[in-house]
């Protein structure tokens, strides 16, 4: 199986919208109903103004997707980001998630974001492992947070360290400021 990468544009959001119904219906996700294309794709631009946002793709077909997106609102928390990954059900366990997760981390050191954030309801074994497996530490566990399904949910927070903290850091780097050489480099060695 031979997988290839590329950024994702807003005219994937019915193909990668296809990807997220697969959970739409389970924790994985605690949004109730699956958002329309025009939505999704209103997502994706909004996201790509400053974060990546990464597909994976076999035989033409996009087959997972993966982005950074903010933390948090304030300015103080703009070297902070939050990663998000989903394959479809058909590929998972086949490393698309972890390579997805790779070339998110490696990205966001370009950018210069110093921690990378990743959310997970518990328990999801097979996330948890992911994120273990990335270098990402457990920070807390918010029981019953989340309600769905007829049941509270809890989440963990997983945490990793990409930069040291120094004082007074550069603000990071938008993507679509970043050498899309090197950019390219990452996605496809």
């Amino acid at each position: 199986m031979m997988i290839t990468y590329r950024l994702v544009t807003p005219e994937d959001a019915e193909e990668l919208l296809a990807i997220y119904a697969q959970y739409i219906d389970t924790t994985i996700t605690f949004e109730y109903t699956l958002p329309s294309p025009e939505e999704f794709r209103e997502r994706i631009v909004h996201i790509t103004e400053f974060y990546p946002y990464i597909a994976a793709v076999c035989d033409g077909r996009i087959v997972g997707y993966a982005y950074s997106h903010t933390l948090f609102e304030r300015a103080a928390y703009q070297w902070n980001a939050e990663f998000s990954v989903y394959v479809d059900r058909e590929y998972t366990r086949c490393g698309i998630g972890r390579a997805l997760y790779q070339k998110l981390i490696d990205v966001s050191v370009m950018q210069g974001i110093h921690i990378a954030f990743g959310k997970v309801t518990s328990p999801n074994e097979p996330s948890e492992a992911l994120h273990r497996s990335m270098g990402f530490d457990p920070l807390a566990v918010f029981e019953k947070v989340g309600y769905k399904n007829g049941e509270w949910h809890a989440v963990t927070w997983f945490a990793r360290t990409l930069h040291d903290f120094e004082d007074c850091p550069q603000a990071p780097t938008g993507f679509r400021d970043l050498n899309s050489a090197e950019v390219q480099k990452i996605l496809n060695p």
